[in-house]
């Protein structure tokens, strides 16, 4: 953005997007898709800081309004209509609790601009194999903001199979262990959350990812 300073779409990468080696895949995907799109989007590069809501969560306020105070005075140097992010704390975070420091931006989740760019004609993905999909609703999209049925079309715009629900979904649905800082923090009652939310997903027999002598590039990865 620095090269530019204006683009229609700021893509915020985000944390695990930047250093996680699994989320480096899906910021890459995205930028592809993007790319494929004919979408105008740049990024803030080493000007982007973590968005503050871990340390929020864990009681940290005075690091969190230090990080979000930061990041909005460098999201007003440039000129941008939205902000899409794959991460569903980023977006909750940038979205709902920016503006008590006056950071007002659109923020959308990147899997509502794929639903557009589906529903506008401007992706033409190749549909796989008729595999067995289910899907976790994240808290940040789902519960915190009734985002559910973007993720589930593009979902089901490629791919030939069926996209079953796990028991708890939607507004009923599940943690995955991870949010509230709980990244940084050990279960020490009952069993992980994240091994729960698993088996909770199996019990639907979803197809098995990778399968044998498929690329995993080609993976949707939409939570």
């Amino acid at each position: 953005m620095a090269d530019v300073h204006e683009a229609e779409y700021l893509y915020w990468v985000g944390c695990y997007g930047s250093f996680d080696e699994r989320n480096k895949k899906v910021a890459r995907a995205l930028v592809r898709v993007l790319q494929a799109a004919g979408v105008d989007f740049a990024i803030l590069g080493n000007e982007e800081k973590c968005t503050g809501e871990p340390a929020r969560r864990l009681g940290n306020e005075y690091l969190y309004q230090t990080l979000a105070q930061g990041n909005i005075e460098t999201l007003k140097r440039y000129e941008f209509q939205t902000i899409v992010t794959a991460c569903p704390h980023c977006f909750n975070t940038i979205r709902n609790e920016y503006p008590q420091f006056d950071g007002h931006f659109r923020v959308v989740h990147h899997t509502q601009l794929m639903d557009e760019l589906l529903q506008a004609g401007r992706l033409q993905p190749a549909q796989r194999d008729n595999e067995r999909i289910t899907y976790h609703d994240a808290c940040n999209l789902g519960r915190y903001n009734d985002i559910y049925d973007e993720p589930r079309r593009v979902l089901a715009g490629v791919t030939r199979g069926t996209l079953v629900e796990m028991k708890m979904n939607r507004s009923k649905g599940f943690c995955c262990g991870g949010g509230g800082g709980r990244a940084w923090l050990e279960e020490h009652e009952g069993r992980r959350v994240n091994q729960l939310r698993v088996e909770q997903a199996m019990e639907v027999k979803p197809t098995s990812w990778p399968p044998p002598a498929r690329s995993a590039s080609r993976c949707s990865r939409t939570g």
